[in-house]
């Protein structure tokens, strides 16, 4: 019995597993004795990146027939997958453009939505909501990386967040995830920062980190803004697991404060 009170039947299901959230919350659950399984779009990726530790199940959460095997026998699933906000190499656009043209993109959201095969709506709504359908039945959570601003789209600066649509998705995910009557739980974090850094934007430029330095702090009802250690979000992902105090709720992660020695996350979870 590991710390999360997972047994041996216990399988937990990883999509976006290579993402920068998505390896640190398998690193996490690797560390708690966890039986994990990982869904990938590149086998060799996954296998090299984990060292034969997880089993490997190779789909595509925007092809839904590639999806039942992945999710067979599964108890648990933490949903990392996401693209980027805005226009980027993610997009997979079928003609890669160059910077002009991406510059172009940038003033025609409805041209760079239809073009791109990884848009929001393409990933994080219809993705998810494919992965959802093909979840069992008996499926004891479903974990899911949502955003901050999600209630507040039409306010400052999440507008702006939201040109290409991110903010319209991840809302849309979280009511299909509601609606399927599935045990849930919402995580939404604010600016993802600390690596690792899979996208090539501002925030990897810049190299926002915390330097361990920060505290967690939760909220409800979308009302804290901030940003967010992928650290943290991957240890809410795991520490959410089998804790009564998560199911069937949606809450904020930021880092603000000076931070403790240790993170209680049961008490955390508690508050909200």
């Amino acid at each position: 019995m590991t710390s999360n009170g997972f047994s041996e039947e216990n399988l937990v299901l990883v999509a976006g597993a290579t993402g920068g959230v998505g390896q640190l919350a398998v690193a996490k659950l690797l560390d708690k004795g966890c039986k994990v399984r990982v869904l990938t779009r590149n086998a060799s990726k996954a296998e090299n990146m984990f060292a034969g530790k997880v089993e490997v199940a190779v789909g595509d959460i925007r092809n839904p027939e590639t999806l039942p095997a992945a999710v067979a026998n599964v108890t648990h699933i933490i949903c990392c997958s996401g693209t980027t906000a805005f226009p980027s190499e993610r997009w997979e656009f079928e003609n890669k453009p160059n910077f002009l043209q991406y510059f172009g993109l940038f003033f025609n959201p409805a041209e760079a939505k239809a073009k791109a095969k990884n848009s929001p709506m393409k990933v994080d709504a219809q993705g998810v909501s494919n992965l959802v359908e093909v979840a069992p039945k008996d499926l004891k959570q479903f974990v899911f990386i949502s955003s901050c601003g999600v209630e507040r789209k039409n306010e400052f600066p999440y507008s702006i967040l939201n040109k290409f649509g991110i903010l319209d998705a991840k809302k849309q995910a979280e009511e299909t995830i509601i609606n399927s009557k599935l045990p849930y739980t919402i995580i939404r974090p604010g600016q993802l920062i600390d690596g690792p850094y899979t996208s090539y934007d501002l925030n990897t430029l810049l190299r926002a980190k915390t330097d361990g330095k920060l505290d967690v702090v939760l909220g409800t009802g979308d009302q804290i803004t901030g940003q967010t250690s992928r650290i943290d979000v991957a240890n809410a992902c795991v520490e959410s697991l089998n804790n009564s105090n998560c199911y069937n709720k949606a809450f904020e992660i930021v880092n603000q404060g000076k931070r403790p020695s240790v993170i209680d996350w049961n008490a955390l979870f508690e508050q909200v």
